[in-house]
């Protein structure tokens, strides 16, 4: 060996020691293999109730059913109802042995004696925990969602479960807190029969109200919060359900206030994985009976359940995006029947499925009289579009007259709420000449201006068209459909130079807002609250076409829904607090926002739907997928037997998404036609329906016949 060669071994030799602790650090960073579970073959089983029947997370419906596993005795403590385990799906018979088929998980539901099945049974692989999620209580409940809404037990078990931690279950749960003292009756005393409800409650009894809530910042936070202590103060266990984030910390804040820590836990996304895992095992534990949450809550384990309540049920967000897609409402008014509890259902509106509770005589009507609502609500009035005001500034700020001078008063006195239908700059663009809609040449989806000065941008593809000419007239000339909340703070900003612009929407939301004078531009649904108690001076509804003109049976619902909203943020009348909405005047939501009356804008509504026979007076299902997919069910459908009186509605063509545009859940796949059927039936048949459409895809499944239609019972958009 050279003299070189022993240099260069030397050198290796002295390499800097820190390569060595990196070698080690990555040694120690490395993770140990998971070991695979024992086959069990030749294992002793379980002297008693050997076999267990076991729920596969399979969620296909021609899977909906349970499957018997042998208990190796090792596995006899651990293997008990309602834990989590893994068994070999799949798997055949050989020489007297059941060999092959995949791992996956799964829930025990229940430890018998014998079994159905006529050959030998697997063997359970794993028990990957002994914490037992899965209740009897919340097994019957997922059962009753996953019927009524024509789903598998296992999607709906996945939605009711949420995904393991192995360190929270291997840490206690706190003790359980003494039971609170009753809290006094508060902004329920506003109410003719708010104090009765409060003593039902503390009674243990069960009684069910649809609330209509009096306008005021955070006035409904704290009284939804009187209910719930009241409730514990039973010593019963209380569940309420918010639309987001933001409501339900204003709710936990205020139910903080009144029983202060560790008598309840807030059960939202914002959380993260792990805290969220742990505060639901302190619910499953029994260790806190009380829950504030988003919709994902509404399955919480909670024990001796008192009070169910949801908040703001008109909201979108209430219903599950994945299937069966049930929504709160029903899965809360579910467990109160179930489980024997009150049920408050409370809003600042009142949706037309809340007016039937009523109507039906399930719920009573919890609102305040007529005087009450007068005293503490803003001065509402309308304004026409097309009138705008005479000062150069207020024209360009879009602004009519009135809600000119209102803003430019109310400054004077505090912050201004200006709700915006929509975010962006200008998401809407149309020819100055013919009005004919802005539209990419490329895929033919909408031209957007991102901002002042810069080039079109298709709201789809995303590709720029700088030079835009008509292809009906020729004109190359734009003007915005719609502003967008970015556009018209800039405007705005123009208008009143020397007051500061704020915007929420969107991915940046504000919490809450200085009581100052500004300008505060919002989205609906993204108001800031302002800090203090005192409220907006004054709240501006602008472009109510853009939510009163969209092709939804619930169109004008929903815009009265948002603008009530928006408005009950804003001071009393008696303290200057004035509301413009820039609408017609002539439409049943306006007249409805100005008289404060949305119980009588939800039975009219109701009785309208009534006569022609529109949801919730009927039940429906949506049957969308390929053509040929949607017949086939259809057809299978009404040879298993739709119920009496059933109607098919459609099938109807669906819009061809361009590649590139933005896919809601339920959306045909880019480029694929789709078409959708309804199937319309009396209210009493709606479980008939679900069954009968269920069993029609099974057998479609079971069969393997051509491509899959998607099923969605009680669709929240029937056009």
């Amino acid at each position: 060996m050279s003299r070189d060669d022993e240099q260069g071994e030397q050198a290796e030799v002295r390499q800097p020691p820190e390569q060595l602790a990196l070698i080690r650090e990555t040694v120690r960073e490395r993770k140990a293999p998971k070991a695979k579970p024992r086959t069990w073959r030749g294992a002793d089983m379980a002297a008693r109730l050997p076999v267990a029947r076991v729920l596969v997370d399979k969620g296909l419906v021609h899977l909906d059913r349970y499957f018997d596993y042998a208990v190796p005795a090792a596995m006899d403590e651990e293997a008990q109802p309602g834990v989590r385990v893994r068994v070999r799906f799949g798997a055949g018979e050989r020489e007297g042995r059941r060999e092959g088929g995949g791992l996956i998980n799964g829930f025990i539901v229940e430890r018998r004696a014998d079994t159905d099945f006529t050959g030998r049974l697997a063997p359970l692989a794993q028990v990957l925990s002994p914490e037992p999620v899965l209740t009897p209580e919340l097994l019957q409940l997922c059962r009753s969602v996953a019927d009524r809404y024509a789903g598998s037990l296992a999607d709906v078990v996945q939605l009711a479960v949420p995904p393991r931690r192995a360190k929270p279950e291997k840490q206690p749960s706190p003790r359980r807190p003494p039971a609170p003292s009753a809290p006094a009756p508060g902004g329920w005393a506003r109410y003719p029969q708010g104090p009765a409800f409060l003593q039902a409650l503390a009674d243990k009894s069960a009684p069910r109200a649809v609330w209509t809530a009096l306008p005021g910042p955070g006035s409904w936070a704290d009284e939804l919060a009187r209910a719930m202590a009241t409730t514990l103060a039973a010593g019963r266990g209380a569940l309420a359900v918010l639309p987001d984030g933001k409501a339900a910390a204003r709710v936990d804040a205020a139910l903080t206030a009144l029983v202060g820590e560790g008598r309840h836990v807030l059960l939202t996304a914002e959380a993260g994985p792990e805290p969220r895992y742990r505060r639901w095992l302190a619910v499953s534990r029994g260790a806190v009976r009380a829950v504030i949450g988003t919709r994902a809550a509404m399955f919480a384990p909670v024990r001796r359940l008192g009070l169910a309540a949801i908040w703001e049920d008109g909201d979108a967000s209430h219903s599950e995006d994945r299937a069966p897609h049930p929504h709160a409402r029903e899965v809360l008014l579910q467990r109160a029947v179930t489980e024997r509890a009150a049920f408050l259902l409370g809003a600042h509106g009142c949706t037309v499925e809340a007016a039937q509770l009523v109507e039906s005589g399930f719920a009573l009507p919890l609102a305040a009289d007529r005087e009450t609502v007068r005293a503490v609500m803003p001065r509402v009035r309308s304004a026409a579009e097309g009138d705008e005001a005479r000062d150069p500034a207020a024209r360009s700020a879009r602004l009519p007259s009135l809600a000119w001078r209102t803003a430019r008063d109310a400054l004077e006195r505090g912050p201004v709420l200006v709700q915006v239908p929509r975010r962006g700059y200008v998401p809407r663009l149309v020819c100055e000449r013919c009005r004919e809609p802005a539209r990419c040449t490329h895929c033919a989806g909408p031209l957007e201006a991102a901002g002042e000065g810069t080039a079109l941008r298709c709201g789809w593809c995303a590709r720029e068209t700088p030079a835009w000419h008509c292809p009906m007239c020729g004109g190359n000339r734009l003007r915005g459909s719609v502003f967008g909340a970015r556009r018209t703070a800039e405007e705005l900003g123009r208008a009143f130079p020397t007051v500061p612009v704020r915007t929420s929407g969107g991915e940046h939301v504000l919490e809450s807002v200085p009581g100052r004078p500004s300008l505060v531009v919002a989205t609906p649904g993204a108001e800031p609250v302002p800090e203090g108690r005192e409220g907006y001076a004054a709240a501006l509804l602008l472009d109510g076409w853009a939510l009163l003109g969209r092709p939804d049976l619930r169109a004008g619902e929903e815009a009265l829904r948002r603008w009530m909203g928006a408005a009950s943020l804003v001071r009393s009348q008696g303290e200057g607090g004035s509301v413009i909405v820039v609408a017609d005047e002539t439409m049943r939501p306006v007249q409805a926002l100005v008289r404060w009356d949305p119980a009588g804008h939800a039975m009219r509504e109701l009785a309208e739907r009534a006569e022609l026979g529109f949801p919730p007076v009927s039940r429906m299902a949506a049957v969308t997928g390929p053509p040929e997919a949607v017949a086939a069910l259809i057809a299978a459908a009404r040879e298993t037997g739709l119920p009496e009186h059933a109607q098919v509605l459609g099938p109807v063509p669906l819009p061809v998404l361009e590649p590139g545009r933005p896919r809601d859940p339920g959306d045909p796949p880019p480029g694929e036609l789709w078409e959708r059927a309804l199937v319309r039936v009396p209210r009493g048949s709606g479980a008939a329906l679900a069954a009968t459409l269920k069993t029609a895809q099974v057998g479609r499944l079971t069969r393997r016949e051509g491509p899959v239609a998607h099923i969605r019972v009680d669709p929240l958009d029937i056009g």
